[in-house]
């Protein structure tokens, strides 16, 4: 009998595994298809992908016959279906979760993009009217393929006569499947790239690990070095070996820059991944990459799953970047997806940064991974000069403005010159704090404890977890009194001051509020870039990137922000966010200057942030994680509970950590190393009506600490007591 094995859809993870289905005779089930199955004792059809055939005997209970076939052809390949049980292993998901973030609309499926066209059968008919003539010889006129609407486009005749003909039997419909595109340009540039002395050495470095098997670089380069000209002296050879390639940047808003440097220089071969695009757009381009059709994949972390036939190059641009982790399941990293396919197919990876991560850079000190440097900036730009403004003596000196003078004076001389200007403030909204003054109380969300934001474009108080919103009021509504007072300044507050204060700027506001709509992220960079705007201010959205010629003046509003948050990584994040920022400076042939302002010059992270001094850094922030047991020096799985009623969230959390301490005393796993912290309550402990506690295990990530952790947790799952609360594990 054959066996067809499958991995079901909306599995728990504690019931994952591959289900055995008998195949019916006749039935073209093949391995990467998709099925519907009968499952469970109601026998509910349940969408399901093949992962492996076999021949097995029914044994003692007979098996259930595969439903519906849903794919004529394979949607996975083998190198696909043992990723997808990579990423079981690594990330504690289901193997059909892993498989649904390969494929945009697996478990929907999109329609096909279909046109009418119209061709020639050869019957002929004893006598044609004019306009039935002008049809036959539009057809006659053509290669062979032609649309409907593109004959009456050229003939100038109705659809009636086309139908006409058709139903006489000289011409014949048929769909031919077109591909959405979101983007579609032209090649325009082919000169070759002109690398200077050190972007040549890692370019021939780089190149060279290529020819001999591939394997993992770092390309750590200050703001402005010209890493993406080595970038494409890269993609320039390995697209002659007809390998794929991909290049990921972590914002879609950096993606519209991207994609016009490459569709400039390689047009149609250039495919698009990221979230913005439409389910159908996206199962296009993904289609186009399947077939050959495009050669290299642009887009932010889901490009890493591009369906190449066999991969030849990777660039992860920015690659300390958050967003190249998922914060949903599948929790993984990009780079250890990308790691993974290039190891599988002897390709490159190049990770690249002005402020790597700090992983990342230990791993090419210690020689683990190649390392190039490019110490200065592209052609004849320089550094920026960078000062910081001490806000506390701001205050003592008369100014509550947001702003300080010496920000202010720096704006409106480079408005007056004619150059732009970028700000940085990582706060959206207008006021971010609303409590009223008779009585104390907060205005909180009452489904996360979280203050609300008051949004002054929408007169409405909201929550950025889970969107609950209110109108604006002064009325408190727990005592009554009209005594709401709204402190804290976001960006539409410090849009709408600068506006104030340069009437005759014309300012743009980035945020997610702002950028919204489809495409909004290209067009008003693109207006940007035009000088349609003077002053562009923003969150962290416009700190990284995004490289603009007439921007010589950068501002950084709280600089501290960051500095003090609950996170290992937050002087990490505040370093990486100023050198950024600071580097959007003096990248053309006008110098460069920022402004930091701040309540603490004296910050050792700022003050080294200022000199663009990373290694600096390093060596400090290095001793510090190597003295706590922070990584690089360990690994951290951060086990996540989150229920309906907080005691059993507690409850549920405390008893997993007892039965961490009962586990590792077993003879299997006693000489496995484990710090374990917690648990204790997430920063924002309730979201959505959920309340989260969280236990940290600093520990080693390795095949051992995974079956460990796996069976914990199916062993929670499967205890009644813990009935309500999830927990959700998730490993740096």
């Amino acid at each position: 009998m054959t066996v067809a094995r499958v991995a079901v859809q909306n599995a728990a993870y504690h019931f994952d595994e591959l289900y055995s289905y008998a195949v019916p005779e006749g039935k073209n089930v093949q391995v990467g298809c998709r099925v519907m199955v009968p499952f469970g004792k109601g026998d509910a059809a349940r969408q399901a992908v093949v992962i492996e055939m076999t021949s097995e005997d029914e044994g003692d209970t007979p098996l259930k016959n595969v439903g519906a076939v849903l794919d004529e052809t394979p949607l996975f390949d083998d190198k696909m279906i043992r990723l997808a049980l990579f990423m079981k292993e690594r990330t504690f998901c289901t193997v059909y979760d892993a498989l649904r973030t390969m494929l945009p609309g697996l478990s929907h499926k999109p329609a096909d993009a279909t046109v009418k066209m119209a061709r020639l059968t050869g019957e002929e008919l004893p006598k044609y009217t004019d306009k039935q003539q002008a049809v036959i010889d539009c057809l006659k006129g053509t290669t062979g393929e032609i649309s409907v609407k593109e004959i009456i486009y050229f003939t100038g005749v109705s659809a009636a006569v086309v139908d006409n003909l058709r139903k006489r039997g000289v011409i014949e419909y048929y769909e031919k499947e077109v591909f959405r595109r979101p983007y579609e340009e032209e090649a325009t540039e082919t000169e070759r790239v002109k690398l200077s002395k050190s972007q040549k050495n890692a370019f021939d470095n780089m190149m060279n690990m290529f020819e001999n098997g591939g394997g993992t670089s770092l390309l750590y380069g200050v703001t402005g070095s010209g890493k993406t000209q080595v970038y494409l002296r890269l993609i320039d050879e390995v697209e002659k070996t007809g390998r794929g390639i991909v290049v990921m940047v972590p914002e879609i808003s950096l993606t519209p820059q991207t994609l016009s440097i490459f569709h400039r220089r390689y047009g149609d071969k250039v495919a698009v991944f990221h979230s913005a695009l439409s389910d159908g757009e996206r199962l296009d381009e993904w289609k186009r990459v399947r077939k050959g059709l495009a050669k290299i994949v642009v887009g932010t972390r889901s490009a890493v799953f591009a369906p190449f036939e066999k991969l030849g190059l990777v660039i992860i641009d920015e690659e300390q970047e958050h967003t190249y982790k998922s914060e949903q399941s599948p929790r993984y990293h990009a780079r250890d997806i990308a790691k993974y396919r290039c190891a599988e197919d002897g390709a490159l990876l190049v990770l690249a940064s002005a402020t790597p991560s700090l992983e990342t850079y230990t791993l090419a000190k210690n020689g683990k991974y190649a390392l190039s440097v490019l110490t200065d900036r592209y052609g004849s730009a320089e550094l920026p000069t960078v000062e910081t403004v001490d806000m506390c003596r701001e205050r003592f000196d008369g100014n509550k403005s947001e702003i300080s003078r010496t920000l202010l004076s720096a704006l409106i001389k480079n408005f007056e010159e004619g150059h732009q200007s970028i700000v940085l403030l990582n706060r959206r909204g207008y006021h971010t704090y609303a409590a009223c003054d008779s009585c104390g109380e907060v205005m909180m969300c009452p489904n996360c404890s979280i203050g609300l934001t008051y949004h002054r474009h929408s007169n409405r108080l909201m929550c950025h977890y889970c969107g609950y919103s209110v109108p604006f009021t002064t009325v408190c509504p727990s005592c009554g009194a009209n005594d709401v007072r709204y402190t804290g300044a976001g960006t539409q507050r410090f849009e709408e001051e600068i506006d104030r204060l340069l009437p005759d700027a014309r300012i743009l506001r980035m945020d997610a509020d702002t950028t919204l709509q489809k495409h909004s992220y290209d067009e008003k960079l693109a207006a940007f870039r035009n000088h349609e705007y003077d002053v562009m201010i923003g969150t962290q959205m416009v700190a990284k990137g995004l490289d603009f010629e007439n921007v010589t003046l950068v501002g950084v509003l709280s600089a501290d922000q960051q500095l003090y948050n609950d996170d290992y990584k937050s002087m990490e994040t505040t370093f990486d966010l100023l050198t950024q920022v600071i580097g959007r400076a003096g990248r053309g042939k006008y110098p460069g200057r920022a402004i930091i302002q701040t309540i603490k010059p004296q910050n050792d992270v700022i003050m080294l942030a200022t000199r663009q001094d990373f290694d600096a850094f390093y060596n400090t922030e290095i001793t510090m994680r190597k003295a706590c047991v922070f990584p690089p020096f360990c690994n951290l799985c951060f086990i996540s509970f989150q229920g309906a009623k907080e005691e059993k969230v507690l409850r549920a959390s405390t008893n997993f950590l007892k039965n961490i301490e009962k586990k590792v005393k077993t003879d299997e796993y006693k000489d496995l190393k484990l710090i374990c912290l917690g648990p204790m309550p997430e920063r924002v402990v309730k979201v959505s009506n959920k309340y989260r506690y969280r236990l940290t295990i600093k520990c080693k990530n390795n095949a051992q600490f995974r079956r460990f952790l796996s069976e914990l947790l199916m062993d929670f799952a499967r205890d009644r007591e813990n009935s309500g609360v999830n927990a959700i594990p998730d490993i740096t």
